[in-house]
């Protein structure tokens, strides 16, 4: 068990590339707006269901009278 850890603490601190604080930030603007842009698209087609929904229980509703 100690072994993997020390594996593991080796193949972190001396193998790993990790991005540097420019490249970082980019790739979290670039998920927030594609993050954002989800949550648009969601939205629209919410809010469509929704309409669509309310036409068709107007319209069954009127079959009744």
């Amino acid at each position: 068990m100690f072994n993997y850890f020390k594996e593991s603490y080796n193949e972190l601190v001396h193998k790993v590339t990790w991005p540097t604080f420019p490249q970082l930030q980019s790739s979290t603007i670039v998920v927030m707006v594609a993050s954002v842009i989800f949550a648009i698209v969601v939205l629209a087609m919410d809010l469509t269901f929704e309409n669509l929904m309310a036409v068709i229980y107007k319209t069954l509703g009127n079959l009744g009278r």
